[in-house]
């Protein structure tokens, strides 16, 4: 089953997307798709609706990010081997762990906010987990039964506030605009493989990341179970699970991100997200 949310800032209402591509108001059956919606039993009643007895929405509707009342992003780094390799870093032994602002969520189709004195402003294709149950202490076995479905985001990073401002990643990670994801949330159950699934990125045009999660060096259910370990994930919490070779950063010399550019980051079956530079303010 693939959700959305839809219609103008502040006035979203839920969604699905039909067989034949089509939108679906849900409004009648959930008041939105928050965090205390995201468990396996609403998303099965939702999935046993008749999709064509639902109001249809038109197809240029305005699509928000698809989950609401986010209370924490979590993202791992170095996460692909040939990405830590363009970094000059080592693999990881553990999964590298930092956190981004709730405040860096933005639409999937909004525009990335170069913020203010930003020179080495960069993008990375990711595929998002959205977690629907309460995980602590959960066992890799079981993790995956902690999560409602899969989306795309683009972990959007300022590289010299990163790695030259001192401190941690946070700071290079966490500007407005710097976590969008959708345009859809793709439930666990439609998804038959999430370890092999394509993700790619293309800037004005051209093509820069093109991987697939089956290159992870921790996949999806280790990632969940071992972030369980340090922190309870609640539902509607966000894992930015880390993104393969083709950064700006990774090239000779650095390709990064300037005003005006487009950037589209797609995963196979998840949809993609597509965003232009401004400037800040």
């Amino acid at each position: 089953m693939t959700l959305v949310r839809f219609g103008p800032e502040g006035q979203e209402k839920p969604g699905l997307i039909d067989a034949q591509g089509q939108i679906r108001d849900l409004s009648a059956h959930m008041n939105d798709i928050a965090p205390d919606q995201l468990s396996d039993d609403n998303l099965a009643r939702i999935a046993a609706l008749d999709a064509d007895s639902l109001p249809q929405v038109s197809a240029d509707v305005r699509l928000a990010a698809p989950v609401t009342g986010v209370s924490k992003i979590i993202a791992i780094g170095f996460n692909y081997i040939d990405h830590a390799a363009e970094m000059a870093v080592e693999v990881p032994e553990e999964p590298l762990i930092f956190m981004k602002a709730v405040s860096a969520l933005s639409n999937p189709f909004d525009p990335v906010v170069s913020p203010r004195g930003a020179t080495k402003l960069d993008y990375e294709a990711e595929l998002v987990v959205v977690i629907g149950k309460r995980a602590q202490y959960v066992d890799v076995r079981d993790a995956l039964d902690h999560v409602a479905g899969y989306s795309v985001g683009n972990d959007v990073s300022e590289r010299a506030f990163q790695r030259e401002r001192a401190g941690q990643f946070v700071k290079g990670k966490s500007a407005d605009s710097f976590a969008p994801f959708g345009p859809w949330l793709v439930t666990r159950a439609s998804v038959d493989d999430i370890q092999n699934l394509s993700v790619w990125s293309e800037i004005n045009g051209e093509m820069r990341q093109q991987g697939n999660t089956s290159q992870m060096v921790f996949g999806v259910a280790d990632i969940v179970s071992y972030l369980s370990q340090f922190m309870t994930l609640m539902p509607g919490d966000l894992i930015y699970t880390g993104t393969p070779e083709g950064v700006g950063d990774g090239f000779t010399p650095p390709r990064y991100l300037k005003v005006g550019d487009t950037i589209r980051i797609g995963i196979d079956g998840l949809g993609e997200l597509r965003q232009q530079v401004v400037p800040g303010p």
